[in-house]
């Protein structure tokens, strides 16, 4: 196992964990660390990460200087180690959707979390994060995903998993990649909610796509994500 951090945007900061037990060729667990007035971090890891994430966001900021604890939807390597973040940050105050806030977070939380609507936005001085709801995309009733105004950073979740170790930030293509972790894990819900999430996300024309498996991607991000949706609705009419 290996952490490391690199810097895909400004103050915007990918820790990446890669363990090569996991899939046919090792899988890499991303938290992303968005530095600013109210520091912000999208994705928690498992418990078993908090050490060396939380010492990889220590090389940046001080872990109790976390203001937000955020992440895509309510699974083990996206918030297990959610309280283990509030205890070490005593101001950090969980923000999600109103579904996983009323399903699950409000009771799993230490502190009770902020819930927020579909489109609201949380203002972190000098960067502005709006919170979207995709519910079923790519699975899981109470997903969503983040946008960062500023620098047109789209925190993706497990949209576009890939396998392996790769680069951390590539301008590759990665949809061919995407669909070969699909047919190795079946994750996705394949259904009509995926392809309509992904075209509406789309159209924010993101610069930087910030994917929880994998490389993040820089580049053309709506192409991307409609490349995806694509993808998936040949899928569901086949």
């Amino acid at each position: 196992m290996e952490t490391h951090t690199d810097e895909i945007a400004e103050k915007i900061y990918r820790i990446s964990t890669f363990i090569p037990e996991v899939g046919p060729t090792g899988f890499t667990f991303n938290q992303f660390l968005l530095d600013a007035e109210e520091p912000l971090l999208f994705h928690c890891g498992m418990r078993a990460l908090f050490p060396v994430v939380s010492a990889e966001i220590t090389r940046i900021m001080p872990v109790e200087r976390l203001r937000w604890i955020t992440f895509g939807h309510v699974e083990a390597d996206e918030c297990g180690a959610m309280n283990l973040f509030l205890a070490a940050a005593p101001h950090a105050q969980v923000a999600h959707g109103l579904v996983g806030c009323l399903v699950s977070l409000d009771d799993l939380a230490d502190r009770l979390p902020r819930r927020l609507s579909d489109g609201e936005v949380i203002d972190l001085g000098g960067r502005r994060i709006r919170h979207l709801d995709t519910p079923h995309a790519p699975h899981n009733w109470e997903a969503r995903v983040l946008y960062e105004e500023t620098t047109g950073v789209l925190f993706c979740g497990d949209l576009m998993t890939q396998l392996g170790n790769g680069p951390a930030l590539t301008s590759s293509d990665l949809v061919d990649r995407a669909g070969v972790a699909e047919d190795v894990f079946h994750p996705t819900s394949l259904g009509p909610a995926v392809p309509a999430a992904l075209n509406r996300l789309a159209g924010l024309a993101p610069t930087t796509l910030a994917i929880m498996h994998g490389s993040s991607f820089a580049g053309d991000g709506a192409t991307a994500l409609r490349d995806l949706a694509s993808v998936y609705q040949a899928r569901l009419d086949s």
